[in-house]
């Protein structure tokens, strides 16, 4: 059995709630699950206690057995240090948007032709 470890939500329309919850990785994310490690208010400021709360031992004994934490699960194992930080890289995190680009080309386009403009005005 694919044991997984991950979020169950809970709480009402436009009022997230979740449990952390090891469970087989073929139920449904609010169905089935095998035991309740945690929860998550992701309504309470950060630097709340309340927001995270984890039963890291039930937790280990779950990885210990072969579960996987999700990726939002490994960063709240991570905070707690659980699980060693991975590495994680994003290259086109920086990158601007298509539109955002283009905009840069025209401007710096423009930029050129002005200096352009100026020198031939200098030279005459």
């Amino acid at each position: 059995m694919a044991m997984k470890i991950r979020l169950a939500r809970g709480g009402s329309k436009k009022r997230p709630f979740y449990r952390v919850v090891a469970a087989d990785s073929r139920m449904p994310r609010d169905g089935r699950f095998i035991e309740k490690l945690g929860t998550y208010n992701p309504l309470l400021p950060k630097d709340s206690e309340e927001r995270v709360k984890l039963d890291l031992e039930r937790i280990k004994y779950w990885m210990d057995q072969g579960a996987q934490p999700t990726d939002r699960v490994s960063r709240f194992l991570e905070a707690a240090g659980v699980v060693a930080k991975k590495e994680r890289n994003n290259p086109e995190k920086a990158v601007p948007g298509k539109k955002a680009q283009e905009r840069a080309e025209e401007k710096a386009a423009k930029a050129a032709e002005a200096a352009e403009a100026t020198e031939e005005a200098a030279a005459e």
